[in-house]
């Protein structure tokens, strides 16, 4: 098949493929005219490029899979140093989770002192002589 065709079929773009193809990831074959030529072997390795990239891993973290299938493995991720960057990307991953729920914790005790916070003002508005409630966009109601 010709670049296009690889392309639609893989929901990529030609671009893509070229680039591809610069980082030694899919092979440069041409045939007598001079055109990039395909087999289903190279869609195998676009898609698996492309599902490693849709969950977070950048081009080069996909190499060891696309050797592993040129190697005739029926998986990409079924070679040693395929399993060793899903062990890094899960790394990568908890340590993540770990700072956005450290974020979310903090964004959550700002909520409640805030809330908290409001209900001591409207409070205090109910007591003859308080405070008078605020608008919303920080101005006092009219």
């Amino acid at each position: 098949m010709r670049i296009g065709e690889l392309a639609a079929r893989a929901g990529t773009t030609t671009r893509a493929l070229r680039y591809y193809e610069t980082r030694g990831l899919l092979p440069a074959r041409r045939d007598a005219k001079g055109h990039r030529t395909y087999d289903e072997g190279d869609l195998r390795l676009v898609r698996q490029i492309r599902t490693l990239q849709d969950c977070g891993f950048d081009l080069e973290e996909t190499r060891p899979f696309v050797e592993c299938l040129r190697a005739g493995h029926p998986e990409g991720d079924s070679c040693p140093a395929s399993l060793v960057v899903y062990r890094r990307k899960l790394d990568e991953l908890d340590a993540l989770v770990g700072q956005l729920t450290a974020v979310r914790e903090t964004v959550a005790g700002q909520l409640r002192r805030a809330e908290l916070a409001r209900e001591a003002l409207a409070a205090e508005a109910l007591v003859p002589g308080g405070p008078e409630p605020l608008c919303e966009l920080g101005g006092r109601d009219e």
